[in-house]
């Protein structure tokens, strides 16, 4: 999973900054079979960051990395900001 120390890392500072509890799941494929993003053939992927929010629910709040299409690069800090945006969307202060 190349992609994955990006996610890791992602959750760590968006915990950090929000003092929540990280929970860290590794190719669990029921459980966002159950809560996250999946493809046109109803197939989950990894990584997706998800959140469990105060009225119980857990909702994807990132699913694909953000990249320069100049440089191919991971945008990182866009990644994080569009997984604030999405808690934002969810009534979450942040």
């Amino acid at each position: 999973m190349p992609q994955h120390k990006y996610f890791v890392s992602i959750a760590e500072d968006l915990a950090k900054e929000l003092g929540v509890e990280l929970e860290t799941r590794y190719e669990d494929y029921a459980f966002l079979a159950d809560y996250g993003e999946k493809d046109e053939y109803d197939m989950p992927w990894t990584p997706q960051l998800l959140a469990k929010l105060s009225d119980g629910r857990i909702v994807p709040i990132l699913t694909r990395l953000p990249f320069s299409t100049d440089t191919l690069q991971f945008q990182l800090g866009k990644a994080k900001e569009q997984a604030l945006a999405k808690l934002r969307e969810y009534g979450v202060e942040v």
